[in-house]
């Protein structure tokens, strides 16, 4: 972990940069895979599950039995985390619903709008280091409050050709009931194109590795729409004196462990914090069962020495983390003023891993500092707003000359003669 202490300008740019790849290599082989899923369907998707995740599958639909058989395997305990989390999520995006609007905006002319489900969305969930369930609550439990119609998840198989049967487990919590064994880049051709098993959907939605959201950016160019870009996960830690070493360095391994390209940043205004901070996570990285993957993710991050909280959050904005967790005595004064981040957790006793269960809380958030533009995934996510309008004679009057002038003006006659044979008819 690198230290900055006081940084400078040119050197709180270098925090902020993110690391970055040659993505030439990367676009050619995704875009020969797209190719092939594009053309060939289901024959092309089992081919690359046998080159990539090595595995044999004779179709690619979870069936019944599979459900089934996934539920035995799954601890009666592990099942009321699910619904625990699976409620909490429900609660929390069931508050979001929009009940639309509708104005007069002059005399005779009503404009409202109303919201209206994606149709058909698709879910990754990705399954390669470790499979993530929780993802599945927090897509699908949205998807389904939204009214989306058609629910279509994609995760890699295991090695037998299973599905983890915790994932199982929650896209039945959830109301999903077409699973696909389908992992990285195939996965997402397979929804963006449809084959003969998958159906095509209208918005793809989950994170992945690089290949997958290279997949994503490039389908999304012309095929279907995507949650947002993104890239690997990260975590900021604003922390002052009062703040728990011991919860600093858990909270900056829990994001460190996602991957060796996940990013974690401490913006610290004491100095002894960064001693204790560094001891605390070489003492708990030790026990980790992921600690090559997370060691590795910790030679791209920094701790960062800073003279005020002030400073600090100013820092904190320009970074626009995916998570910021704020650790220090006015944490909730500090989170009214943060402008770009992604999810904001506030004081001592609120870790990231709450968000990313089960909190209520959605865990897919913009990454590589998309914070400062993209929202989260939400309730809006699955859904589209359609506008609408009628006028009446009053209204003609009210609006038409303002029209004709207008579509004149732009040298458009046909756009006037509209307005212009109205006007007449009145």
């Amino acid at each position: 972990m690198k230290i900055y202490r006081f940084p400078t300008e040119e050197q709180v740019r270098e925090i902020i940069t993110r690391p970055t790849k040659d993505a030439k290599d990367l676009t050619a082989t995704v875009s020969a895979v797209l190719a092939r899923i594009k053309s060939e369907g289901d024959a092309a998707v089992l081919d690359y599950e046998r080159l990539f995740d090595k595995v044999e599958l004779k179709a690619l639909a979870v069936t019944d039995e599979e459900f089934a058989a996934a539920e035995e395997l799954v601890s009666a305990e592990l099942k009321a985390a699910l619904q625990l989390a699976h409620d909490n999520i429900a609660r929390f995006h069931e508050a979001q619903r929009y009940s639309g609007i509708d104005v007069e905006t002059s005399p005779g002319v009503r404009c409202w709008q109303k919201s209206v489900p994606i149709e058909r969305v698709g879910l990754y969930i990705p399954g390669g280091t470790a499979p993530l369930f929780s993802t599945v609550l927090m897509l699908a439990t949205p998807a389904r409050i939204a009214g989306c119609s058609e629910i279509v998840l994609c995760t890699p198989p295991q090695k037998d050709g299973s599905v983890h049967p915790a994932i199982l487990m929650a896209a039945r919590i959830a109301g999903v009931s077409k699973v696909f064994k389908a992992g990285g880049v195939q996965a997402i051709g397979a929804l963006a194109y449809g084959t003969e098993s998958v159906p095509k959907v209208f918005k793809i939605f989950g994170p992945g590795n690089q290949y997958v959201q290279c997949a994503k950016q490039l389908v999304s160019l012309a095929d279907v729409a995507i949650d947002m870009p993104a890239g690997p996960s990260e975590v900021e830690v604003i922390a002052d004196e009062t703040a728990n070493p011991a919860f600093v360095a858990a909270d900056l391994l829990s994001q460190a462990e996602h991957g060796m390209d996940s990013q974690v940043l401490l913006v610290t205004t004491s100095e002894s914090m960064i001693a204790a901070v560094e001891a605390e996570v070489n003492k708990q990285l030790a026990a980790l069962p992921r600690k090559e993957i997370a060691a590795a993710s910790l030679a791209n991050s920094r701790l960062v020495l800073v003279g005020s909280s002030a400073e600090a959050l100013a820092l904190s904005n320009r970074y626009a983390p995916e998570h910021l967790i704020i650790e220090t005595a006015d944490a909730e004064a500090l989170a009214a003023k943060v402008v770009n981040a992604g999810s904001v957790f506030i004081g001592h006793l609120t870790p990231e891993s709450a968000g990313d269960y089960a909190s209520g809380t959605n865990h897919t958030l913009p990454t590589n500092g998309y914070a400062t533009a993209y929202s989260g995934v939400n309730l809006d996510a699955f859904c589209r707003k359609i506008t609408y309008q009628k006028i009446t004679p009053e209204g003609l009057q009210s609006i038409g000359r303002a029209v004709e002038l207008m579509a004149a003006a732009e040298q458009l006659d046909a756009h006037k003669n509209a307005m212009t044979l109205r006007l007449q008819s009145l």
